[in-house]
C-alpha cells in the first residue's frame, strides 16, 4: 500500500494495530529500529545524531536548548524554537513541560543533538491536543543543547530566610553567586540583557542583605560586589539607559576609586548622555592608568569629535542668532 499523498494523510489516523494488520511499517516505526530505548519501557527512544561533551544535564538545571516537534507524516513541527538566535533559558521542572523532554534532556550533554520518539504517556497522553496533536500520538523530538547551567544550589539558597542564609558558610555563598554570574553572563553574551540584568541584581541583594562575620570576609565580599557593578553598568549601557550605567559605574568607584574599568563605563555613560566634560575627566583618568588601551583611546577621539561637533553646532548657532539682531537693528 502506498504511504504517499491521500494515503499518508489517512495513515495518520489508523491506530498502529490497524497498520499491523494491513503489514505497514510507519517512519516512526522504522526510525525506531536505529534508536536507543533509554528507560527500558519503550516509551522514549533516542537516537543521538552529534555527541556532547562533558557531563549530562543535572537535575534542576537551567538549559539553553533548540527544538523541533514533529507528528508521524508531518515535514512541518508544531513547535520549533528554531527561528529564535537565542531561546530563552528554561527550567526543568518548572519551565519543560514535556515529561519525556525534561527526561530525554537528563541524558544530554552540551553540545549534543539527539532524535527522541515519546510515546503518549511520556507526551500528550491519551487524548493529545487538539488541533495539532491527535489522541495516543507518538511524537518526534530534534533537541540541541546549547548551553546549561547547574542552578540548583541557587534555589535551594534562595529558599532559604535572611536569617539562614546570613549563618552559611562563606563558601557556599561564593558558589551562588559565582552561578549568578555565569548565569548573568551567558545572558549576556545570548544579548539577553534584561535576563542578564536581573540575575546581577539578584546576586547584589545577596550581597547586601549579607552580614560580613569579619574584615576579611567584608574584604572578599567587596570584591566581588564590584565585579557585579561593573557588569550592571556595562548591561546599563546594552540596554540604552546611560544615567543607571553612570550610578553603578560610580558605585564601583567608591569601593576602588582606581578601577580602570569603572572609569571606562563611567566616561561611556557621560558620553551617551552627552556630558562631555565629565566624559573626559573619566576617560583621562583611564588612559592614565592604561596609556595604550584601544577601547579607551578610540572612545576618547570619539569624544573629541563628539565635542568638536557640539561646539560647531553651537557656534552655527550663535551666528545665526546674532546675524539676525543685525538685520533687525538695520
Amino acid at each position: 500500500m502506498s504511504t504517499n499523498g491521500r494515503t499518508s494523510r489517512i495513515l495518520q489516523f489508523m491506530a498502529p494495530d490497524e497498520r499491523r494488520q494491513f503489514g505497514i511499517e510507519t517512519p516512526f516505526q522504522r526510525l525506531a529500529w536505529q534508536m536507543q530505548d533509554i528507560l527500558g519501557d519503550g516509551g522514549i527512544l533516542k537516537e543521538v545524531v552529534h555527541a556532547g561533551e562533558g557531563p549530562p544535564v543535572p537535575m534542576h538545571a537551567s538549559v539553553s536548548i533548540h527544538f523541533s516537534g514533529f507528528i508521524e507524516y508531518s515535514d512541518a513541527p508544531f513547535e520549533t524554537t528554531n527561528h529564535l538566535r537565542y531561546p530563552r533559558m528554561m527550567k526543568l521542572g518548572r519551565d519543560v513541560t514535556l515529561y519525556g523532554l525534561e527526561l530525554g534532556l537528563l541524558t544530554m550533554k552540551k553540545g549534543e543533538f539527539s532524535r527522541f520518539l515519546f510515546k503518549p504517556k511520556y507526551a500528550y497522553g491519551d487524548l493529545g491536543c487538539p488541533p495539532h496533536i491527535p489522541p495516543l500520538a507518538t511524537v518526534l523530538y530534534e533537541v540541541h543543547v546549547l548551553d546549561f547551567l547547574d542552578s540548583a544550589k541557587v534555589d535551594d539558597f534562595m529558599d532559604l530566610t535572611l536569617e539562614e542564609q546570613n549563618t552559611v558558610p562563606l563558601s557556599t555563598l561564593l558558589n551562588v553567586l559565582e552561578t549568578q554570574r555565569s548565569f548573568g553572563n551567558l545572558c549576556y553574551n545570548k544579548k539577553r540583557y534584561e535576563d542578564a540584568r536581573e540575575r546581577y541584581k539578584q546576586a547584589m541583594t545577596l550581597l547586601q542583605n549579607r552580614e560580613p562575620m569579619d574584615d576579611e570576609e567584608k574584604q572578599r565580599l567587596e570584591e566581588i560586589k564590584l565585579l557585579f557593578l561593573l557588569n550592571l553598568s556595562l548591561t546599563y549601557l546594552k540596554l540604552e539607559k546611560p544615567q543607571k550605567a553612570l550610578y553603578f559605574g560610580q558605585k564601583a568607584l567608591d569601593i576602588n576609586p582606581q578601577n580602570t574599568k569603572a572609569l571606562f563605563r563611567c566616561g561611556q555613560a557621560c558620553l551617551d548622555m552627552k556630558d562631555y566634560e565629565k566624559a573626559q575627566d573619566y576617560l583621562t583618568l583611564a588612559q592614565e592608568k592604561k596609556p595604550f588601551d584601544p577601547d579607551i583611546n578610540t572612545l576618547l577621539k570619539k569624544l573629541a569629535k563628539c565635542y568638536k561637533d557640539y561646539l560647531d553646532k553651537e557656534r552655527d548657532m550663535c551666528t545665526k542668532m546674532f546675524s539676525g539682531l543685525k538685520r533687525t537693528e538695520n
